[in-house]
C-alpha cells in the first residue's frame, strides 16, 4: 500500500457505500474477536440470488424512474433516514446511483472507485510517527475517517433497505450499462460485502518501510490486501469494526446466513 507524504488518502472505498444510501444497513458485533493470523477466506455463493422479499413487513414497490432523472427520486427518499448533517452535503453529488453501481463493482474486483467518490476527501494530512527506528501509521491518521463512520452510523436501517428495493430498477439500469446485460447485481453487492468483511482488525500500531515519497506496509500479509481492502484498513480498528459491522447485518437482510459471510478477525501486524 503506498501511503503519500505530500497528501492525503483519497482511498475512501467504503465512503461509496455510505454516500449513496442504497445498501446502508444496522449491525453490532458481538464481544471482541478471537485474534487469529490472516488466511484466505472463500466463501462459496449459493447459485441462486437470496430473495430480497425477506416478508418482515410489507415489500415496498420498485420505482419505475429513467436513470437519468433517479438523482431527485432518490434524495427525496432519503431525507428521513439520517439527521446527521453531513449526509445531506453528500447527497448533493450527481449521478448517484450510477456511481454507487460502479463503486460497488470495483469494490467487489478489489479496485479502488475513485472517480465515484471524488466529492469526499479526508481533512488533514496521513501522518506517522517512529520508534525504534521504523515509522509506523499514526492513529491521528485514523481519525480522519471519523466522519464516515459517525455517518454511517447515523441512518436508519429499515428505510436504507426500503430505499434500496424501491430504487432496484434503476441500480440494476446503470448495471446493465456498466456492461452485465444479464446479470443480477445483488450478486455483485455481496461480493464487495465480502470483500470488506475480509479485512482484519489490526488494533497495533502498523509498521510501515519508507519509500522515495510513499510508505508500504511492512507486513507483507497486509500489504498484499487488495486495494479496497487496504482502503478500509486505512481507517482504523473502530472504524473498521463499526463499517463491517453493519456490513454484515445488511448481508443477512439480503438473505445470506450467518456462515456464509466472514467471520470478524484480529490481527497482530508483523514485519518483513
Amino acid at each position: 500500500m503506498e501511503l503519500s507524504k505530500k497528501s492525503s488518502i483519497t482511498g475512501v472505498v467504503i465512503i461509496a457505500i455510505v454516500v449513496l444510501v442504497v445498501v446502508i444497513y444496522f449491525a453490532f458485533i458481538k464481544g471482541k474477536p478471537e485474534e487469529m493470523p490472516i488466511q484466505e477466506t472463500s466463501v462459496e455463493l449459493t447459485a441462486q440470488v437470496p430473495e430480497e422479499e425477506t416478508p418482515v413487513e410489507r415489500i415496498p414497490e420498485p420505482i419505475q424512474v429513467e436513470l437519468a432523472e433517479s438523482d431527485g427520486v432518490v434524495r427525496d427518499l432519503a431525507q428521513e433516514i439520517s439527521s446527521h448533517p453531513e449526509f445531506s452535503a453528500w447527497l448533493g453529488s450527481k449521478n448517484l446511483i450510477s456511481k454507487f453501481t460502479a463503486a460497488v463493482d470495483n469494490i467487489a474486483q478489489g479496485s479502488i472507485p475513485r472517480s465515484q467518490i471524488d466529492f469526499f476527501k479526508p481533512k488533514g494530512r496521513f501522518r506517522t510517527f517512529i520508534r525504534g527506528g521504523r515509522y509506523y501509521v499514526s492513529p491521528a491518521s485514523y481519525a480522519r475517517y471519523n466522519l464516515v463512520a459517525n455517518v454511517f452510523n447515523s441512518l436508519d436501517v429499515a428505510d436504507c433497505v426500503k430505499l434500496y428495493r424501491q430504487m432496484k430498477p434503476a441500480i440494476q439500469e446503470a448495471f446493465r450499462e456498466l456492461g452485465y446485460p444479464e446479470e443480477n447485481f445483488q450478486n455483485t453487492l455481496i461480493l464487495a460485502i465480502h470483500e470488506l468483511l475480509k479485512v482484519p482488525v489490526v488494533e497495533k500500531d502498523i509498521p510501515l518501510e519508507s519509500r522515495v515519497i510513499s510508505y508500504t506496509i511492512a507486513d507483507s500479509r497486509l500489504e498484499k490486501l487488495s486495494e479496497s481492502q487496504k482502503s478500509l484498513l486505512r481507517m482504523g480498528p473502530e472504524n473498521v469494526r463499526k463499517i463491517q459491522a453493519k456490513l454484515r447485518e445488511f448481508g443477512l437482510a439480503l438473505g445470506l446466513a450467518e456462515d456464509q459471510l466472514p467471520q470478524p478477525r484480529t490481527y497482530s501486524p508483523r514485519t518483513r
